[in-house]
């Protein structure tokens, strides 16, 4: 039987969005505030901006190419580049031509680029001049692939068109009948799906998650509400839009708070970005934050000590501050006092030399939080909160807010959202931002939803008694020894992380006698870590060789094996001379290990770890 509070606040977001679509939703957005900033690109030392009257007038524009184009209701334009205003502006042209927008991530092979735009039946491309060269060696593969759009110059032929020339085609037929653009944006439904996205998955294809227009308006007045995001502040967009976090917070969500969002393409710029934007509200994976405050964390270790003791002084005082403040509570005018102080004296400095000097509200999701990353940063002042959700679920359905909050758990269910536990301790929920299904894929379907309408999130978790969700692993990555011992790696994974050196790491144990780990070393911070202790190399891999370098890690598993119980203590372990990316395909595009794909590739490490 479901709450019936929780079905009142539904029954009232139902409401305020009866009727509602993105293309409205923008429509009201320029209207009401034509000459407010909605995109900028960077350029020099500058911004290019757009309004949201701008913004509106290019989006109808395209839409009016692209349906000339010959782009029919409910046909795909898939996108792919890196994050800029055009990113955008395609994805909104598509819908309010009636069509739907699929980004695709830039890790992807050319073998998985191909299953997608065609899974998705893609009838238009956008992408960038760089990503063009994935597309080039699979286009002969897809035949219903009309036409290409490219950023920069387009390549020869009828297949290839720029985007330049997209423009111009559209202001043209804009200009000679506005009112045909505005009926096919007027027609378009809540019911109509806004846009396909794949779940990049650790094994096998991607799985397409349509999510329609009605599931995202949905879902927005959701996260408006856990969030508290103020309207017309700014943002910083950097994290692909391929990310259902990403569209949600930088794309639909700014159309009701006219947001203004500021496009960082480069993530190795992500810091001058912050430090000239100041945003006030910021989400970044764990893995972001991770080596935020690793770098953090290296350049304290430079300053002279006297320095670094007032720093973990006032730190000390911030997260004192931070932890009495949880589930509502409010903190002792002694630790209010000490705060005040220590904000005053060093830590509001701090906070506006990384750019978080005006952020309300700091996210993460995606993979496990690290609860020491998260008391790191609490110690600067700055919530960094831990929300939950899927793509299946078009993002977060549980949040901690800003006023009540568990370090340690990903909050509570969002206004409207139901969450259960089942018997085997899967986390179900049930909402109307759920996905109806996969695309194309009937028995995943099945899998997914149940009868009842619950999604079965794949994630084992609890719910402690005041409401606040935890999650203890994947359901299928839970680790059984061949003692009997269930454990989660993610939880041992953390704790191995929270040494500055240690870049990610694997725990593997299932049906072993003991856990090992494989790690690796941070690619920045090793190195300023091993050059302020005058150690030379000539790259990570030697470094990961190096006697101190060793010594340091394993250092952090005697650490982490201090917290654990002695069947999880990791017995044996091993460093690994290179980093794990997206492009070396041990970590998914969201930054998520790969547990299989590294289980196979260092099958030898691995067993080796296990010869007595």
């Amino acid at each position: 039987m479901a709450d019936p509070r929780v079905i009142s606040d539904r029954e009232e977001i139902e409401r305020q969005i009866a009727g509602l679509t993105v293309c409205e939703q923008l429509r009201r957005a320029a209207e009401e505030h034509p000459d407010a900033p909605a995109y900028s690109d960077r350029a020099g030392d500058g911004w290019v901006t757009l309004t949201y009257s701008e913004a509106r007038r290019r989006v109808l524009a395209i839409a009016a190419a692209l349906h000339e184009l010959g782009l029919r209701p409910g046909e795909a334009v898939a996108l792919m580049m890196v994050n800029r205003s055009e990113h955008v502006l395609a994805d909104l042209g598509a819908v309010h031509a009636g069509g739907l927008a699929c980004s695709i991530y830039s890790t992807f092979t050319p073998d998985q680029i191909a299953f997608v735009a065609a899974d998705v039946q893609a009838r238009y491309a956008v992408v960038g001049a760089a990503d063009l060269e994935r597309w080039r060696p699979i286009l002969g593969e897809l035949p219903g692939l009309r036409k290409v759009i490219v950023l920069d110059a387009a390549p020869e032929g009828e297949l290839f068109m720029s985007w330049d020339e997209l423009l111009q085609l559209g202001e043209r037929l804009l200009e000679a009948d506005p009112a045909a653009v505005e009926a096919r944006a007027a027609a378009v439904t809540p019911e109509d799906t806004l846009t396909v996205l794949y779940t990049s998955g650790t094994t096998g294809n991607p799985k397409g998650v349509p999510l329609t227009h009605h599931n995202v308006c949905f879902e927005v007045l959701v996260t408006d509400r856990m969030s508290g995001v103020p309207s017309g502040g700014s943002q910083i967009s950097y994290l692909t839009y391929a990310h259902i976090a990403e569209r949600v917070l930088s794309l639909y969500l700014p159309l009701i708070k006219t947001s203004h969002i500021h496009f960082c393409p480069d993530m190795t710029q992500l810091g001058t970005v912050l430090a000239q934007v100041k945003p006030v509200a910021f989400f970044g994976v764990p893995r972001v934050w991770e080596k935020m405050m690793a770098r953090l964390q290296a350049l304290l270790a430079t300053q002279p000590p006297e320095q670094q003791e007032q720093v973990r002084a006032a730190m000390a005082a911030g997260l004192a501050y931070i932890e009495a403040g949880q589930h509502g509570r409010t903190p002792s005018p002694e630790v209010v006092a000490a705060y005040e102080q220590a904000d005053a004296a060093l830590l509001s400095i701090i906070r506006g030399m990384i750019g978080f000097g005006n952020a309300l509200w700091l996210g993460t999701a995606a993979a496990p939080m690290p609860l020491e990353v998260q008391r790191f940063f609490a110690g600067l002042g700055l919530k960094v909160l831990d929300v939950y959700g899927m793509t299946e679920t078009t993002g977060a359905f549980t949040a901690n807010s800003t006023s009540a909050y568990k370090l340690g758990t990903v909050g509570r269910p969002g206004e409207g959202v139901e969450v259960r536990i089942a018997e085997d301790g899967e986390i179900l929920t049930r909402s109307p931002a759920n996905t109806a299904g996969y695309l194309n894929r009937p028995e995943a379907t099945a899998e997914l939803l149940d009868e009842e309408g619950w999604l079965h999130t794949g994630d084992v978790g609890s719910i402690d008694e005041d409401g606040f969700v935890s999650i203890v692993d994947r359901k299928k990555e839970l680790i059984i020894t061949a003692g009997g011992e269930n454990m989660s790696p993610a939880n041992i994974e953390g704790l191995l992380k929270e040494h500055v050196l240690i870049g990610q790491a694997l725990v593997y144990g299932d049906r072993r006698p003991y856990v090992v780990a494989v790690l690796t070393l941070d690619g920045e911070v090793a190195p300023v870590w091993a050059q302020g202790r005058g150690i030379t190399f000539g790259s990570l891999a030697e470094l990961a060789g190096h006697p101190d370098v060793l010594k340091e890690a394993e250092a952090a598993v005697a650490a982490a094996n201090e917290r654990l119980a002695r069947v999880q203590q990791v017995k044996k372990w091993t460093l690994l001379p290179d980093e794990w990316t997206a492009e070396t395909e041990e970590l998914t595009p969201s930054l998520k290990l790969k547990r299989r794909v590294i289980h196979a590739k260092y099958a030898g490490a691995i067993d080796a770890m296990y010869q007595h």
